[in-house]
């Protein structure tokens, strides 16, 4: 992993805990007095996998992440409950979903032109296999979706102090991903896939954020993060609403190789709206923990993985939601 910012301990022994801690405490009271928010049809792995905005110092150049993303909601809920399938008859008025399989793989490309500012490409290539119960159905219906999804362009600010850091993160999420796909079996053959099960949104997003860091000790590295998701404009009777994802995160850092951390994720989703949206079943509120750890595998190239697993969910109308998810991937300083 890259080296740790050369920060001196600004806090006594006994202040260092508390210090970590009140990253935690700021992420779940904002979360205890958050409105509801909006989810898409397909939830994504919350994760910071931002070097920079967790304390790293960025070497000059360019480097590349490959990350890998594995989860399967299969648990649907309504509210902040499990819902059992066979409590309903069909068929039924409305939609019960069966499950979807996602298996997302990201590559990062990272160029860094001096200590403050650097650029993130993100391109995300995305698979996945849908099974669900349509209104009015009695069989089930079937997409597989592979391909290319929105990529992202992420400019970054980054103030490196002796006591701490701070930056500003700004850019644009693209419509590059494909919104036309159709069902591929069952009774719904043909017809068009939800929108919020596509690999695009067909929208532009506006991207904002701000982190900020502080190492209270050589062996304790804190961190938080805010970032905002905002579409522009809809298409084609779509609109995506605001999203709002807070980490924050505490390493502790060893004379070895490997180095544990834990993230704490809070993710906020509004509404879905349009013609073309499933307003009464989208929006969720989510909070995960996300034990894991870095490797140094040599002078360039360290693997992360972590596993996420929620301690808090709440979905308006019935939604699938993952029982965990699977991160994993590797950085290469080129």
């Amino acid at each position: 992993m890259r080296s740790w910012l050369p920060l001196r301990p600004i806090l006594s022994a006994r202040k260092c805990g508390d210090a970590c801690v009140s990253f935690l405490a700021v992420v779940l009271s904002v979360t205890a007095g958050s409105a509801p928010g909006l989810a898409c049809s397909v939830c994504g792995c919350s994760l910071s996998s931002d070097w920079a905005a967790q304390g790293y110092s960025m070497m000059y150049g360019l480097q590349a992440d490959v990350r890998y993303e594995y989860y399967e909601q299969s648990d649907l809920r309504r509210g902040t409950q499990g819902a059992d399938r066979s409590a309903f008859t069909l068929p039924n008025d409305q939609e019960i979903q069966q499950g979807t399989l996602n298996r997302n793989v990201w590559l990062d490309l990272d160029y860094v032109g001096n200590p403050a500012w650097g650029v993130t490409v993100q391109l995300p290539y995305h698979d996945r296999f849908h099974s669900t119960v349509a209104a009015g159905d009695v069989a089930v219906s079937t997409s597989q979706a592979s391909g290319l999804g929105d990529v992202r362009l992420l400019g970054r600010y980054q103030h490196f102090g002796l006591q701490n850091s701070y930056g500003l993160q700004f850019g644009l999420k693209l419509p590059t991903g494909r919104f036309d796909q159709n069902f591929a079996t069952g009774p719904q053959a043909g017809a068009p896939l939800d929108r919020g099960l596509q690999l695009g949104t067909g929208t532009t997003d506006v991207l904002v954020g701000v982190s900020y860091f502080t190492r209270p000790r050589d062996s304790l590295g804190c961190f938080a993060q805010v970032m905002l998701d905002q579409s522009l404009a809809s298409k084609d009777g779509f609109r995506p609403a605001a999203s709002l994802a807070l980490n924050g995160g505490v390493r502790f850092l060893t004379t070895g190789w490997l180095t544990p951390q834990v993230q704490l994720n809070v993710r906020w989703d509004g509404r879905e709206t349009g013609a073309n949206s499933d307003q009464a079943n989208s929006g969720d509120t989510m909070i995960y923990v996300s034990p894991g750890m870095t490797a140094d595998l040599g002078h360039r190239l360290h693997a992360f993985t972590f596993v996420q697993l929620p301690l808090y969910q709440r979905v308006n109308g019935l939604q699938l939601e993952p029982r965990w998810l699977l991160s994993l991937g590797f950085r290469y300083e080129l």
